[in-house]
């Protein structure tokens, strides 16, 4: 069954056209990374995945529903999804507290077992008591990821979520994403500049290039014996875009 279903995406910004008729399928439970370059339009597609942002045209399916880019409609398909940026935000409260949130607004009352495993389960337990704000960069992307995962979300979406950290916070999150989809059984969909890291985490692994898929498999033949020549360049290194 797919938990991710995009047919025919498209969305321009003025005159310039950022998707061209895009089809996604992911599976429930796959771990789906997306590559590219810059501008090939990786975020622009997570965004309306995730209804943050609408397309002019098509249609995505989330667990079996259509979305419907109406947000009184959508919330409560939202509620099972998680989206985790590049820039994560902390809110003027404690590490705890700011795990807590999503279930506060769902809410959960008696959640703290749940924010005790999630802050556990990305090694920020002994930090729970101080500010937020006062995280170093890969602490408070390991906080955002606690925060997206306390009330385990089905669907977990997450654009370039390493950026620019070092190799520890990128271990420690990599790790993280990976048992928590062991655990819960969760899809995961990925965009990442990092190539290492589709190969180290991903099942299937997509190629953007110019707003459109150029191919999608299995990530050990993307990298080793993909089927079209752009795609061989990009994962060589050897495409100048």
């Amino acid at each position: 069954m797919s938990a991710i279903k995009a047919r025919g995406i498209s969305k321009s910004f003025g005159n310039r056209c950022v998707l061209k008729a895009i089809d996604l399928e992911v599976e429930e439970g796959d771990l789906f990374a997306i590559i590219g370059p810059s501008g090939a339009g990786k975020t622009t597609l997570l965004r309306i995945l995730c209804s943050l942002q609408p397309p002019d045209s098509g249609t995505v399916t989330i667990l079996g529903k259509q979305m419907s880019y109406r947000e009184a409609e959508d919330l409560p398909l939202r509620r099972r999804m998680s989206f985790i940026s590049q820039k994560p935000i902390a809110f003027r409260e404690t590490v705890r507290e700011n795990v807590a949130y999503p279930l506060r607004v769902r809410g959960i009352e008696n959640g703290n077992e749940m924010v005790y495993h999630a802050l556990q389960h990305v090694g920020l337990l002994d930090l729970a008591d101080n500010l937020g704000v006062t995280l170093s960069g890969g602490e408070l992307q390991r906080m955002a990821f606690a925060r997206a995962t306390v009330y385990n979300p089905e669907v977990l979406i997450l654009d370039e979520f390493t950026a620019h950290l070092d190799p520890y916070n990128i271990k420690m999150l990599e790790d993280a994403v990976v048992s928590y989809r062991k655990e819960k059984g969760a899809t995961v969909l990925t965009v990442t500049h990092n190539l290492f890291q589709a190969k180290r985490i991903a099942s299937t692994t997509a190629f953007m290039l110019d707003g459109v898929i150029v191919e999608q498999n299995e990530t050990a033949r993307i990298f080793n014996s993909p089927a079209d020549e752009r795609t061989g360049s990009f994962v060589r290194g050897e495409m100048i875009f």
